[in-house]
C-alpha cells in the first residue's frame, strides 16, 4: 500500500475517533468498554488454555 494513502487513512481514522469522542461520548464510551470486555475475554481464555496445558 502506498505511503501516502497510509497517512491519509491514519489520520482520516484519528479525525473519526476525535468526532466520535467529541459528538457521541457515551456511545464512545460504550465502544470503549466492550472493546475492553473482548479483550479481558481472550486473556481469560489463554489464560485457561494454559492452565489446562500445564494440569
Amino acid at each position: 500500500m502506498p505511503v501516502l494513502l497510509k497517512k491519509l487513512l491514519f489520520w482520516g481514522f484519528i479525525a473519526f475517533l476525535i468526532y466520535f469522542m467529541a459528538f457521541r461520548p457515551e456511545g464512545a464510551a460504550e465502544m470503549v468498554k466492550a472493546i475492553g470486555g473482548v479483550l479481558m475475554a481472550m486473556a481469560q481464555g489463554l489464560g485457561d488454555f494454559l492452565t489446562s496445558l500445564m494440569t
